[in-house]
């Protein structure tokens, strides 16, 4: 099956209210998340918390901690002006270690798990490297792999143009990953999991009276990312409301109650 992003028609609710129905949950990991082997065992456990209610989990991480940074100092030690399209075959590598380190944390487990890079999952992206743009995800092969009852990994931050070169997604890419997923596989709910236990009036790490929000509107939360709020990137928001996929920001360092992002109609 073939989905194209501007035909789906996504009918969501965040429906998280302990009942037995099976849900599709796409979560999304951060860097800092998956910073080390501790960090990588704690999203794999917080995952398995929603794979064993009979949930149907997909995983869209980032490269670990500062990998991305130091693969940028790598390349300009040798070519400070270096094509962008060599760079976006060089800091794919950062989500493909993740999603691979992340499959092995679940088969340390014995939990069935599956990594997939963007060619695998089949994103399909605009020839702009460095800041391409989602135009199409086949569901297919991320289907199958669910049907078999397996945790499906997939890298965010990049995709595949047209030629078949890698891409990726720019800042805040992998965030639009997930949402993108969400969206095509008409998931349940799609989770952000940041460095921040949800979406706060200010950055709370500097202004110390910032209140943390309940639940948010999409055109509020897209006002604040427009003005510099790093917590979702704008593109982010702007296709969760497109498909009406309802958000929820929280911490994966702690069990507070996140941020809900969806439509203005249902913020109370």
């Amino acid at each position: 099956m073939q989905v194209v992003l501007n035909i789906i028609s996504v009918e969501n609710e965040i429906g998280l209210d302990g009942g037995e129905m099976t849900m599709l949950i796409v979560k999304k990991f951060g860097g800092t998340s998956v910073a080390d082997k501790e960090r990588i065992f704690n999203v794999a456990k917080r995952c398995l918390e929603d794979y064993n209610k009979g949930n149907d989990v997909v995983v869209v991480l980032s490269a670990m901690g500062k990998h991305t940074d130091e693969l940028i100092a790598q390349a300009k030690a040798i070519n400070p002006n270096p094509s962008q399209r060599e760079m976006d075959m060089l800091l794919s590598i950062g989500e493909q270690m993740s999603v691979a380190f992340m499959a092995m944390a679940f088969e340390a487990m014995d939990v069935p798990a599956v990594s997939l890079n963007a060619f695998q999952a089949k994103i399909h992206t605009t020839n702009e490297h460095g800041n391409a743009k989602i135009t199409e995800i086949e569901t297919d092969r991320i289907r199958e792999e669910l049907a078999q009852r397996k945790i499906v990994i997939v890298t965010g931050f990049q995709g595949i143009a047209e030629n078949n070169d890698i891409t990726t997604l720019g800042r805040g890419g992998s965030d639009t990953t997930a949402v993108a997923l969400a969206a095509a596989l008409n998931a349940d709910a799609c989770e952000i999991y940041t460095d921040v236990d949800g979406v706060y009036t200010a950055d709370p790490r500097k202004v110390p009276t910032a209140r943390k929000l309940a639940e948010i509107s999409y055109d509020d939360m897209l006002h604040m990312a427009l003005n510099g709020a790093e917590v979702l990137h704008s593109r982010c928001v702007e296709i969760a409301k497109r498909f009406n996929i309802p958000l929820v920001v929280r911490s994966s360092m702690n069990r507070t109650e996140g941020t809900v992002v969806r439509g203005r109609e249902a913020v109370a």
